[in-house]
């Protein structure tokens, strides 16, 4: 299958049904916990910082006050980021290829700040979500390779008329070693494996449709993560 530029398109829409899989039938209930004040292990509590250090991250390249601006919260979970930007006046339209997830997001929304988020399940590249001043997508791109995020970037380019911050996996030696592992095992046994990629890579697949700005790496414990800043 390809999209309205004649790209490839295939390689997307296996990953996002395997992602889709992943956390609607077999990972719910570990992202509830994991997002929630919960008690989880240790490893756990590195990725829980890790999040929090990396939404936050993210959430500075935007000004604090978002009356007006209308925001997709791309790949929103459980609906942390999306709160945070509704906190600060924006029209959230928050998605999730996960409907239990767009569910706890919907369920956990405080009520003053119920009016400003659509809630949708489905595809956070659909092209009828419209326009918007700014896109957040926070670790939602990090199964996906080189041709995928440009694919992404280009359609969420033209839809948006400020910035597209989101996240991928880093090529550092400990996440390149999990990404070989990782292969080794039945891919029935397997959760989505994460694509390391190098930020200067990634700029250089884009160049023709955009820049990117590399905004910094997260590294708590067991969760590492590179933000990154697209714009057309």
């Amino acid at each position: 299958m390809t999209d309205a530029s004649g790209h490839n398109t295939g390689s997307y829409d296996a990953t996002r049904a395997r992602v889709e899989t992943y956390f609607d039938k077999t990972a719910t209930r570990v992202w509830d916990r994991l997002t929630s004040d919960a008690p989880v292990s240790r490893i756990r509590e590195t990725v829980r910082r890790g999040r929090d250090d990396m939404r936050a991250r993210m959430l500075a390249r935007l000004p604090e006050d978002l009356t007006g601006a209308r925001v997709l919260d791309a790949g929103c979970g459980t609906g942390m980021m999306t709160q945070e930007l509704a906190a600060r006046g924006a029209d959230v339209v928050a998605v999730d290829i996960s409907p239990q997830l767009v569910g706890i997001a919907e369920t956990r929304m405080p009520g003053a700040l119920r009016p400003r988020v659509t809630f949708h399940a489905g595809d956070m590249l659909d092209p009828s979500l419209g326009r918007f001043d700014a896109v957040m997508a926070m670790d939602s791109l990090i199964y996906y390779r080189a041709g995928d995020i440009r694919n992404a970037l280009s359609g969420l380019g033209k839809r948006c008329g400020g910035p597209v911050v989101f996240t991928v996996a880093p090529r550092t030696p400990l996440l390149m070693g999990m990404w070989y592992a990782g292969k080794a095992f039945p891919r029935s046994d397997r959760s989505p494996v994460m694509i390391p990629h190098a930020p200067a890579r990634l700029a250089q697949a884009v160049r023709d449709i955009g820049r990117i700005k590399d905004i910094g790496r997260v590294s708590v414990g067991f969760y590492i993560s590179q933000a990154l800043e697209f714009t057309a």
